[in-house]
């Protein structure tokens, strides 16, 4: 068995990326001869995870892939001269790395000279004190003396002066050549890794290679463009690709998926949960005891993480793939391929919650005709006037209704007035909080508008879990009653507003407990 000189040529032909990783697939056709035989494929990446390594041969013939492994070289970068080959960029930076040394010595020779001549001024002006105080006074000559030498610090504070300022544009000059060549030059690569594949064939011919691996410094998130045009919304799905493998890919197939390969598949260990008895005293068996607690309503989906989350798929392993094939540099920067793109119906309104926020924001509501999972990611949101901000999608399935809010509207301004009473009854001794809630809603609307705009009132009485504690909605006291109160509690009023006018809606619930009942 021997190792040819000259690696056989390995491409990246399919990727498919994962949450943290890629899995990278690679095809090459070989010239094999009966018998055992090893051959050198390459260069790949030196990232490459070793026990992800798997071949497969396709050959009309007998041929079984004994071992595969990837070996890795190092080349330490060393210093070379320059030739007439090297590239502009590679000359400039080495014209402006010889000229500063130079100037950095004429620099510390300027300064030394300026000393010197400090240090003569001094003992020129102790030597005029010396002689005006032993009266001998030599005006002239110190009057030349002093000249000269002002006229040469002057003179060489002046040279010191420009060659300070033409290193700190060498200095700028440099940097900017460097960064340059960074972004335009690859430097080789210090750590190469080759395939090393040992087969045996039972006859000479062709034979295709398929070797798969995993690959860390790759991964990708979903995000999504909304264009909202009157009473239609074109939503394009898109995913951002990172990857600093050390190769590019090149106009390959890209596969993304949800899949967690990193994750543990065992099932939790059972532990013992003992339950036992126990008597209540008399105390809490006449006392009923409630909390007031904040549930926000759950949803579809883990909760939110600050940063960069994970990809939110629901539970289920999700693939999506590139229409066509893409190419992804291994510069480590953020690269957008386009997944798919749909136009829907769209239905808009003007809600507001003032126990959240005061501002009147428009949420537009539309199906999800994709025909794939929407993951959740950030929008970039388009009207009429362009890019108007950035939201939040949230992971819907197919089919189902996404609401995404296209920011908030300036010519509406809402307030919001609380106050709470309490009484108690005298034979039932039952406590009734009675709570009041006030929204005034005002529209200011700009010179020549026309036509009523609908606001959408969101507000929330508390939902009751115990039957000591009742939840009542009082139908006489709110004005104008309630368009709707849903199991969560949450009220709801379609207000429409006239340019320039104003509405005030009351809201009015009874909270009563019984004497039992602590902790409200």
């Amino acid at each position: 068995m021997s190792t040819a000189p000259k690696p056989i040529p390995l491409p990246v032909t399919a990727v498919t990326c994962l949450e943290d990783r890629a899995q990278v697939e690679r095809t090459a056709a070989l010239d094999l001869v009966p018998g055992v035989q090893r051959l050198r494929l390459g260069p790949v990446s030196a990232l490459a995870v070793d026990r992800s390594l798997h071949a497969e041969l396709t050959a009309p013939y007998a041929a079984t892939v004994l071992d595969v492994r990837i070996v890795r070289t190092w080349t330490p970068r060393g210093p070379h001269p320059l030739t007439d080959e090297d590239s502009p960029l590679r000359h400039r930076v080495r014209a402006l790395e010889e000229e500063l040394p130079l100037l950095e010595r004429q620099r510390d020779r300027l300064r030394t000279r300026l000393d010197v001549l400090g240090r003569l001024a001094a003992d020129l002006l102790r030597d005029i004190g010396e002689g005006s105080g032993a009266g001998e006074p030599e005006q002239s000559r110190w009057a030349g003396e002093l000249d000269r030498v002002d006229e040469e610090r002057d003179a060489y504070g002046e040279r010191l002066r420009s060659v300070e300022a033409r290193l700190a544009t060498l200095g700028d000059q440099l940097g900017e050549t460097e960064r340059a060549m960074a972004l335009t030059e690859e430097e080789p690569a210090e750590l190469v890794g080759h395939i090393e594949l040992t087969v045996e064939a039972g006859a000479a011919g062709a034979a295709v290679l398929r070797l798969t691996h995993l690959t860390p410094c790759a991964l990708w998130r979903p995000a999504y463009r909304a264009a909202l045009d009157g009473e239609s919304l074109t939503l394009e799905t898109d995913a951002v690709v990172w990857q600093r493998t050390g190769e590019d890919w090149s106009d390959v197939p890209l596969t993304l998926s949800t899949a967690r390969s990193a994750s543990a598949g065992a099932p939790p260990r059972l532990t013992e949960d003992r339950l036992t008895l126990k008597d209540r005293p008399a105390a809490e068996r006449r006392a009923v005891e409630v909390e007031l607690r904040e549930e926000e309503i759950a949803s579809l989906g883990p909760a939110p993480v600050l940063g960069l989350p994970g990809v939110d798929d629901g539970g289920e392993a999700r693939v999506l793939r590139a229409p066509a094939p893409v190419s992804v540099a291994g510069d480590g920067r953020a690269h957008r391929v386009l997944l798919s793109s749909f136009t829907s119906a769209a239905r808009d309104e003007y809600a507001c919650a003032p126990e959240l926020s005061p501002l009147v924001t428009q949420v537009v509501r539309f199906e999800n005709l994709s025909g794939h999972a929407l993951l959740a990611g950030p929008v970039d949101l388009i009207r009429g006037s362009g890019f108007s901000g950035r939201g939040t999608l949230d992971f819907t399935a197919p089919g189902g209704p996404v609401e995404l809010a296209f920011g908030s509207l300036d010519d509406f301004h809402v307030v919001r007035e609380a106050e709470e009473s309490r009484d108690t009854t005298g034979i039932t001794q039952r406590t009734v909080a009675t709570r009041t809630v006030r929204l005034r809603v005002s529209r200011f609307s700009a010179p020549g508008d026309a036509g009523e705009r609908v606001v959408v009132l969101h507000e929330r009485v508390p939902v009751s879990e115990v039957s000591a504690v009742e939840v009542r909605v009082s139908k006489d006291g709110c004005s104008p009653a309630p368009d709707a109160v849903d199991a969560e509690g949450i009220v709801r009023w379609d207000v429409s507003l006239p340019p320039g006018g104003h509405r005030t809606v009351t809201l009015v619930y009874e909270v009563s407990a019984g004497a039992k009942v602590t902790g409200l």
